[in-house]
């Protein structure tokens, strides 16, 4: 009969518990990088390897962006849309104290942690003002605070939106089906998709997509939910797009098992886009900016606007075009200016990045 292990000793030394595995497998696990201020080793390494690290964001083409702003101390600008708050920094800096610099962010999740590491930083009212709101409220901040000299709007979604899988935004972890950048305003993804006609999902992959298997992968979903199964998280929709292709596809004869992989995976990143692009009303909003930032500006204003994909960037390029035809623009972009090889090489998701600019009259 074996003997009862004694109790440990007070005072004895316990192992502390790690993370099992080399790399952590759950986005909870990896509080190396939830905490870049403890475990700056660790982050710069994953930086220099090209990636971003979980929870954080690495702002896309700061230089150019001040190029084009020109920001001068005394100055009152507006960064449209806060993040992880990396150009609102840069653009801090470059007012050296005196001026003011507003910033806007319809996430509460992520911007708290944001206005909490910049006060901490040291900008304090004085110089930095946050706003919860839509950028599309511009009109109604430039009313209150006066016109601005310099407006950035960076488009994209941010990193850590990207790298949570409780915000649902991405396939590569599975998660809840949600897809809001205010997870307390309007519907889910997944209540959206529950919503939608066959035919009104396949016009919104083609419209906010440009999705090649757009018909294939509607009448996939629509299939699934008359079965009475519901998509409500990533992996489902990630699966139903792959059992679309599969199934409903009809690729060229030759085509290997990778390219099949590929094209799943091409699919998969523009269904989620187009669904995040409709739960959170994405174009209708870009069109009401882009119609109210002249109004906004101040005589000589200037305004960057960063856009990750074609139907952004048509938006922006058309309405610029047309207020310079009117007169309302003395410049902007003759075209579009696209990250470095050098900052593509240091952050991937710089890639598909477009930068834009216009001077008020």
């Amino acid at each position: 009969m074996g003997q009862e292990k004694a109790p440990q000793a007070a005072g004895t030394h316990r192992r502390r518990v790690h993370y099992s595995g080399k790399y952590p497998r759950r986005f909870e696990e990896k509080y190396k990088e939830q905490q870049p201020e403890k475990y700056g080793a660790q982050i710069a390494h994953v930086i220099a390897k090209g990636n971003t690290p979980a929870g954080m964001h690495i702002p896309i083409m700061v230089e150019e962006i001040l190029a084009v702003l020109a920001i001068k101390p005394g100055e009152r600008g507006f960064d449209a849309t806060l993040g992880y708050g990396g150009h609102t920094r840069a653009m801090l800096e470059k007012l050296a104290g005196r001026g003011h610099l507003y910033s806007g962010d319809v996430d509460p999740i992520e911007s708290a942690k944001t206005v909490a590491r910049l006060r901490a930083q040291g900008y304090g009212e004085d110089i930095w003002s946050f706003r919860p709101m839509n950028f599309c409220a511009i009109d109604t901040l430039a009313a209150e605070v006066g016109p601005f000299d310099f407006v950035l709007a960076d488009l994209g979604v941010s990193s850590m939106q990207l790298d949570d899988p409780a915000r649902g935004f991405t396939y590569k972890e599975d998660g809840p089906l949600d897809l809001r950048l205010n997870p307390a305003a309007g519907i889910s993804a997944a209540e959206r998709l529950a919503e939608m006609a066959c035919e009104e999902i396949e016009g919104m992959l083609v419209e906010n997509a440009d999705e090649p298997y757009a018909a294939e992968i509607a009448r996939e979903i629509a299939a699934e939910e008359r079965r009475g199964v519901r998509i409500e998280t990533t992996r489902a929709l990630h699966e139903a797009v792959a059992h679309a292709l599969a199934a409903r596809v009809h690729f060229p004869k030759g085509t290997t098992l990778e390219e099949k992989r590929l094209a799943v995976k091409k699919s998969s990143a523009r269904v989620f886009q187009a669904l995040r692009i409709d739960v959170n009303h994405e174009y209708e909003v870009l069109y009401e900016f882009m119609e109210k930032l002249p109004d906004a500006l101040a005589p000589g204003g200037r305004a960057a606007i960063l856009t990750f994909h074609s139907g952004e960037d048509r938006i922006v390029k058309k309405a610029f075009q047309a207020y310079h035809r009117a007169g309302v623009y003395q410049a902007i972009a003759p075209h579009v200016i696209r990250p470095s090889r050098e900052e593509c090489y240091r952050n991937s998701r710089a890639h598909s990045t477009k930068l834009r600019w216009a001077v008020k009259a």
